[in-house]
């Protein structure tokens, strides 16, 4: 027996005017385990097929390439000895019909220390809309990665320090353990503008905010939400609505994405109450082949990179023509 499915935010009518809609699915979410070095990357996935286009690309997969319906999954994918002539078969046949966002989940923890430590955090945060922001926190990732152990030590320090399923969440010095991590990546970046900005008493603010569930703030080790803003934003391209179909993902709850619709909305200079994101609606990925070309592509994206970004699913130029806008490149 099944389950009832967890989130979404199905919309409340039809949506009117220009309306896409896609089917999305990941590859590498790990939860709030944002440093598990055997999914380093998450791969957001989506498509605009119609249920049939869907339902015939899977049924060719399945005769052409003999999969059986326990197998078809990116990594029995992969394995196969015609792998690469499957794959290439796949992607060409989603030329123009699919979007993979990546998420590098060191990066997307930087920009967390920047969205949340240094400025009043939004539901925009991790995004593209927050420009200013991504070139500070590319920076610090920049500067981390350069320093060895000591932003790994950083890194954990501040997963720590924001969780919020504790069940003793005073004294546990995890504020005083993140400031002695930032002193000593400070020895190897003493110019890095973020990290000497951070402030202990905003640090403890934003704690004691999370620790009270203030919901303003968004989740901060939830990269779920800026990676689906960014694929509502690619489809949207400022003048289309978006209906999105998931895979079920408790990450996005309805109180999640009524504030991401909103910050999107609002972002756009819309009126009260529309926004890019029309609705989403989550869906078990056995019940709809669109979701399951979706997770194929998803695998292919994460566990292969370089064969989405120098494929036929080609790379979407940023609005200031910088690499930070790579469809297909590892990002936040």
């Amino acid at each position: 027996m099944r389950l009832p499915l967890q989130g979404g935010l199905p919309p409340v009518e039809t949506p009117s005017g220009a309306v896409v809609e896609i089917a999305c699915d990941e590859s590498g979410f790990s939860g709030t385990n944002l440093l598990d070095p055997a999914t380093p990357v998450i791969a957001h996935a989506s498509v605009d097929l119609a249920v049939d286009e869907a339902a015939g690309l899977v049924a060719t997969l399945r005769s052409g390439f003999r999969f059986s319906p326990q197998e078809f999954k990116s990594r029995q994918f992969l394995r196969r000895p015609e792998a690469a002539e499957a794959r290439e078969w796949f992607l060409t046949a989603l030329r123009g019909r699919a979007h993979v966002h990546l998420v590098d989940k060191q990066l997307f923890l930087a920009t967390r220390v920047v969205d949340l430590l240094l400025g009043e955090p939004s539901y925009l945060a991790g995004t593209r809309l927050v420009g200013e922001r991504r070139a500070d926190a590319r920076a610090l990732h920049r500067a981390g990665r350069a320093a060895g152990p000591d932003w790994d030590t950083f890194l954990a320090a501040f997963v720590e320090m924001l969780r919020t399923k504790r069940r003793d969440r005073s004294g546990d010095g995890s504020i005083d353990r993140f400031i002695a991590a930032r002193d000593a990546l400070l020895r190897h970046a003493p110019a890095d503008a973020v990290l000497q900005a951070l402030d202990r008493p905003r640090v403890a603010d934003v704690q004691a905010r999370l620790y009270a569930e203030d919901r303003s703030i968004p989740p901060p080790l939830e990269p779920m939400l800026p990676a689906l803003a960014e694929t509502v934003l690619f489809w949207s391209a400022g003048r289309h609505r978006v209906l999105v179909t998931h895979d079920e993902q408790s990450a996005l709850t309805a109180d999640r994405l009524r504030r991401l619709q909103r910050a999107l909305g609002e972002h756009a200079g819309l009126p009260a109450g529309e926004s890019p994101l029309a609705g989403l609606v989550m869906t078990d990925s056995r019940d709809d082949p669109r979701v399951q070309v979706a997770d194929l592509l998803a695998g292919i994206a994460r566990r292969t990179p370089g064969a989405v970004d120098d494929g036929p699913l080609q790379p979407m130029p940023s609005p200031a023509g910088s690499p930070d806008g790579v469809a297909a490149e590892p990002r936040c």
